[in-house]
């Protein structure tokens, strides 16, 4: 009779001691929680040397997140000096400050929607391989109303980091349609509103930094579900919005080699459109990003890296037909899209009507060039 033993430890396996029979050979209970142990210390190990190198780059400057920017994003060259230098900051903090010394910043942008606000801070976690959260503000509600709790930003971003809770600390979270959320008065107790003040206070608790309890599985909170202990200390909050009728003035700023025309913003103006004080402290940061151009609207149509004119390129040169647009049918584009006041977000819903019957008849046809003029937009 041939006895079952464990091919590590040479133990007998029987009735009293478990084990696991292989193709060659048996494992019993005790060997296997040996070589589980190991086996996770050295995923662990792994998963810190993957995330540090995820997080340094010894590259990294002010210009070089400007340059990334720029192949993403035309225009809005100062916003882009701005955010590179606030980034920069961020990436100082979360990789070399330990004791966390240097205070964090976050930042508001202000601008007209289809300038490039979304796709700003979706380029900054991309160039720093952070994580990154995009919500809308206004889903959001006080604490016992009907919509979501705050917190769940902070669930998204760990989802979106694949559950890795100490990369999600140090992740960016983006908060559009920030101005959604301005108060209905300038009487703060006049009533209680709960789609505006209210879930500005409930964001000034995790904005500015502290230990937050995130429910694991989203939703509203009770009292017997364990929570997840969610450090918001290193995570960097892009606030963004419209502010529909806010007045901002130019001002010059004298260089020592040109000058720039900045955009004066005043904190006393935002505070009158209904953003409470305390939010606009942890908010040091602001910009603004100015209406898109009809030249930079046609840039937005061909230069960046994955333009929608190369997109629909690649499109037909799967039908194995050479596509292209006439100059004039760019510009002619770019007017219709800067007439419409939309910014970049026009130029795709008219390129979808130009193209549809010829997306539509093109599978059954055999041409093999196809050009674009601006009588056909």
């Amino acid at each position: 009779m041939k006895f079952k033993k464990c091919s590590f430890c040479n133990k007998d396996i029987n009735d009293d001691v478990f084990g696991f029979e292989g193709e060659n050979g048996y494992i019993c209970m005790d060997c296997l929680d040996i070589f589980y142990s190991i086996s996770r210390f050295d995923l662990d190990e792994l998963k810190e040397i993957e995330r540090k190198q995820q997080t340094i780059n010894p590259l990294i400057t002010p210009k070089y997140i400007y340059n990334h920017l720029c192949e993403k994003v035309i225009g809005q060259e100062h916003a882009k000096k701005v955010l590179s230098v606030a980034l920069y900051q961020h990436y100082k903090r979360i990789n070399y400050d330990k004791d966390s010394k240097l205070e964090k910043s976050n930042i508001l942008l202000i601008g007209p929607t289809g300038v490039g606000k979304t796709l700003l801070a979706k380029t900054m976690a991309e160039i720093i391989n952070l994580p990154i959260a995009i919500c809308d503000a206004t889903v959001y509600t006080q604490a016992g109303y009907v919509g979501e709790d705050v917190e769940n930003i902070l669930l998204r971003l760990l989802q979106n980091a694949d559950y890795d809770l100490e990369l999600a600390q140090k992740g960016i979270v983006f908060i559009d349609e920030f101005d959604k959320l301005a108060r209905k008065s300038d009487n703060p107790s006049i009533t209680r509103d709960v789609s505006g003040e209210g879930v500005q206070n409930s964001l000034l608790k995790i904005i500015e930094g502290n230990i937050v309890n995130v429910p694991p599985q989203g939703g509203r909170k009770h009292p017997y579900q364990e929570y997840i202990k969610f450090d918001t200390s290193n995570v960097l909050f892009i606030c963004a919005g419209a502010f529909d009728g806010l007045n901002i003035e130019s001002k010059k700023i004298v260089g020592f080699e040109k000058i720039d025309e900045v955009e004066e913003i005043d904190s006393e103006k935002l505070k009158k459109y209904g953003i409470i004080p305390e939010i606009l402290g942890r908010l040091p940061i602001i910009t603004k990003l100015d209406n898109l151009t009809v030249e930079e609207l046609e840039l937005i149509l061909t230069k960046p890296k994955g333009a929608i004119v190369n997109q629909y390129q690649e499109l037909f040169a799967l039908d194995g037909v050479k596509l292209e647009f006439d100059s004039s049918a760019i510009k002619k584009i770019a007017v219709k899209a800067y007439e419409e006041k939309l910014g970049a977000r026009s130029l795709r819903k008219i390129l979808e009507n130009t193209m549809l019957n010829y997306m539509f008849d093109l599978p059954f046809e055999n041409k093999k060039d196809l050009t674009i003029k601006a009588d056909q937009i």
